[in-house]
């Protein structure tokens, strides 16, 4: 109760700093539910009486409707700009949700419309910068020595924000958000950044840069990819922390298996992988690294390496990750989606589908669609080695859809790897219509 009692005070809070009355909040939301060709809202008077339900002593929550319409104003600041970031006012409206009781699931889901909102008109580029950001970011870019811990945080809260929007937004829309971010970082560094701020500030690059090849393999840019892996790892390579210069290399190795001919380069680059994360602080990336060394190791046929590798991945799954600087790095419902694909190429194909079923039901966050849309797409795979075609197909067009929403490339590679596979049944009413499905969807 004292939490939704707060939550009550937080919204009068933010109304009354915008020096807003019930009843201008009232029409605000009105002219808001035009603006967006949503149905009318009632009278002002009717819509007033809601807003005073939200802020009473013992407060109603908005329903579904009024959620959206009030984080489209709040989203924006009394001036007209978009600011979501961290210290935002509408940061602070989805806390206030929260303290109501509102799900965090439903809290993202708004977040993600907004933005959504922002970047189908062409803006938002500068949505994730924390108010006041702006400023304080110009003048240190201008003279580095100037730079403040708040500017850093600033940062690294927006990389942090456009990596979880991976699998809700398209990777190109991403872009745009992360790249005042990946300039400022790689301009800071150039210059006499305070001592203190330097490690936290390489820190963030590292993400930054990283986060930036990934993006740019997913929009096709290889070479673009790559100069932005060289520079994550330059960077994570001056820090104490091989975790960090693991998970880079374990990036780097994800889009060089998709996006070269031959395993050669994703081994090299695995390898390092491994060594880094052998003397890193993270259990969780070092499982991680055996994982894609155990795939590396099955596609090339080598049953046992692949099998021992999946042992020690398990072995840092199952430990103690209460201090792992990475927590959300790895998780068993991804070291089944590797031992499922290990399966496929050098076991069982009952098994690799028993263990892609598994991956794909444990894969429920929004962060992780990307990854749920490859391993289920893996299950439709399978499912034609069982002799399953027709069933597998079924499977491939809920992964023609995810692939849609989470815009990732490796999906849609998968996707027409399996549709290969379908090939001897190719004159099947089936088979036509997950062609035109694709062809609709992904013009593949």
């Amino acid at each position: 109760m004292e939490d939704r009692a707060a939550g009550a005070a937080a919204l009068k809070r933010l109304r009354k700093r915008r020096g807003l009355s019930l009843a201008a909040v009232a029409r605000a939301l009105i002219q808001l539910a035009a603006d967006l060709r949503q149905p009318a809202l009632p009278a002002v008077a009717s819509v007033q009486r809601s807003v005073a339900r939200w802020e009473a002593v013992k407060p109603v929550m908005p329903d579904e409707r009024h959620q959206l319409l009030l984080a489209h104003l709040y989203a924006r600041t009394p001036g007209g700009e978009l600011a979501l970031g961290a210290g935002s006012d509408f940061a602070e409206y989805l806390n206030a949700l929260g303290l109501l009781g509102e799900s965090e699931q439903r809290t993202a889901e708004l977040r993600r419309l907004v933005l959504r909102a922002a970047t189908d008109a062409g803006g938002g580029m500068l949505a994730l910068l924390a108010p006041g950001l702006q400023a304080g970011l110009s003048a240190a870019i201008e003279d580095p020595s100037r730079t403040d811990e708040d500017t850093v945080e600033g940062l690294a809260s927006v990389v942090g924000d456009v990596n979880a929007e991976i699998g809700s937004l398209p990777m190109v829309r991403l872009q745009l958000l992360l790249a005042p971010a990946v300039e400022a970082s790689r301009r800071l560094l150039t210059g006499p950044v305070p001592e203190p701020l330097l490690p936290r500030l390489r820190k963030v690059a590292v993400a930054a840069s990283g986060l930036a090849g990934r993006l740019a393999f997913e929009t096709r840019d290889e070479a673009a990819s790559r100069a932005w892996y060289a520079e994550a790892t330059r960077e994570a390579g001056r820090l104490a922390e091989p975790w960090r210069q693991a998970s880079v290399h374990m990036s780097h190795a994800l889009v060089t298996l998709y996006s070269t001919q031959g395993l050669d380069g994703a081994r090299r680059l695995v390898d390092q992988a491994v060594r880094a994360a052998r003397t890193g602080e993270s259990t969780l990336m070092r499982a991680r690294t055996h994982a894609l060394q155990a795939e590396l190791a099955a596609r090339a046929g080598h049953e046992r390496q692949a099998q021992t590798a999946l042992g020690l991945a398990w072995y840092d799954v199952e430990a103690d990750h209460s201090d792992d600087p990475a927590p959300t790095s790895f998780s068993a419902g991804h070291l089944k989606g590797f031992e499922g694909v290990c399966a496929l190429y050098v076991g069982d194909a009952a098994e690799a589908h028993d263990r892609f079923a598994q991956a794909a039901e444990a894969l429920k966050a929004p962060r992780e669609q990307v990854q749920r849309a490859i391993v289920t797409t893996d299950q439709a795979l399978a499912r034609i080695r069982l002799g399953e075609p027709r069933a597998a197909a079924d499977l491939l067009h809920g992964c023609v859809a995810a692939a849609t929403t989470t815009g990732g490339r490796v999906p849609a590679l998968r996707l027409r790897r399996a549709r290969r596979e379908l090939r001897p049944w190719r004159r099947e009413d089936w088979v036509a219509d997950l062609d035109d499905h694709l062809m609709d969807v992904l013009g593949a």
